[in-house]
C-alpha cells in the first residue's frame, strides 16, 4: 500500500486525526502508539543527516564516510563526555543528537514536538508536514520485538542463540555493532538482510527527555527512509500529515498557545534565546 497523505489545516484538526477512533479494548484509553517527525517542506523525502551530507541533489553521495565520521567523533568527543558510553551504539546516538551526520533518523513520541519542528521556520508558499510511523508493524515485519529497543538491545538485535551454546545454524554469533552495520568486518549472516528498527535512547541529556526523542535505524543508506519502507511493502506504516502553506503560520501560533516552543524543548539559555528570536520576528 502507498504512503497515506492527509491534509490538516489546524492543530485541532491534526489532533483529531491522530486520536484513535475507538478506545483500546484492554486499557479503555485512546492512546497514540506511533512516533512523529516534523519536516519544514512537505515535498522532502525522509532523508537522514548522513543522506543530506554533500547536498540533496542528489542525496546519499557521501554515505561511505559514516565510519570515518564516527571514528573522528569518538576521537574528539572523549574530553566532553560526562560518563563512558555504554557501547558504540550510544556513541552513535550521541553523535546524531549533537548534529553529527549519521544514518539515524529523529522521531518523537509527541506529535506536538514534531509539529513544532515542522513549523518553527515556515517559508512563504511552502507546505510543511508531520510524518507518523507505525513502528510496531515495522518491527513485526522484520521479526523484532514489538518493543522500543534500548541501546543495549541493539547489540543483540540479530542474536538467535540455540539452547546449546549460543550458535546460529552451527555458527557462533558476534555482537552487532555500528561497524558491522556500516559494512566493516561484515559476515554472511542474518544482519545482512534488509531491516529497520526503532531505538529508544537512554536519558543522555535533558533535551532528549523533554523532546521525547527516539530514532530509527535502517540497513539501507542508498535511499530515503520512506522509499526503503515502500520497497519492503511497508509504505502503509507511514502517514504524512500535510499542512498547507497558507495554514502553517496558524498552526505555529496554536503551538505557541499551548506552550510548545523552543523554551520548553531546549531547556537552556539557547532555547530561551531561540524562542524569543522566533516569537518576536
Amino acid at each position: 500500500m502507498p504512503i497515506r497523505e492527509v491534509v490538516v489545516r489546524s492543530l485541532g484538526e491534526f489532533v483529531d486525526q491522530i486520536t484513535p477512533r475507538e478506545p483500546d479494548p484492554v486499557t479503555g484509553r485512546r492512546r497514540e502508539t506511533g512516533v512523529f517527525h516534523g519536516a519544514a517542506d512537505a515535498s522532502w523525502p525522509l532523508l537522514t543527516s548522513l543522506a543530506r551530507l554533500g547536498g540533496v541533489n542528489p542525496p546519499h553521495t557521501k554515505v561511505d564516510l559514516e565510519a570515518h565520521i564516527l571514528r573522528n567523533f569518538i576521537r574528539y568527543s572523549r574530553p566532553y563526555l560526562k560518563s563512558p558510553p555504554a557501547n558504540d551504539w550510544e556513541l552513535l546516538v550521541l553523535a546524531q543528537h549533537h548534529g553529527v551526520p549519521t544514518r539515524l533518523l529523529d522521531w518523537s513520541y509527541s506529535p506536538l514536538v514534531a509539529a513544532h519542528f515542522a513549523t518553527r521556520r515556515p517559508r512563504a508558499g511552502v507546505a510543511c508536514a508531520i510524518w507518523r510511523l507505525d513502528w510496531q508493524t515495522v518491527h513485526r515485519h522484520f521479526g523484532f520485538p514489538e518493543l522500543a529497543l534500548l541501546i543495549d538491545d541493539v547489540e543483540t538485535l540479530f542474536d538467535r542463540p540455540d539452547a546449546e551454546g549460543g550458535e546460529v545454524h552451527g555458527r557462533r554469533h558476534a555482537r552487532f555493532t555500528p561497524w558491522v552495520c556500516f559494512g566493516e568486518r561484515r559476515r554472511t549472516g542474518p544482519e545482512d538482510r534488509p531491516f529497520a528498527c526503532m531505538i529508544e535512547p537512554s536519558s543522555l541529556d535533558e533535551r532528549i527527555v523533554v523532546q521525547r526523542g527516539t530514532f530509527t535505524l535502517a540497513s539501507d543508506t542508498s535511499r530515503s527512509f520512506d522509499d526503503f519502507l515502500s520497497s519492503q511493502g511497508l509504505g502503509a506504516t507511514l502517514t504524512k500529515f500535510v499542512v498547507p502553506a497558507e495554514r502553517a503560520a496558524l498552526l505555529r501560533d496554536q503551538l505557541d498557545l499551548v506552550g510548545m516552543d523552543e523554551r520548553r524543548l531546549f531547556p537552556d539559555l539557547d532555547g530561551v534565546a531561540a524562542e524569543l528570536r522566533r516569537y518576536y520576528s
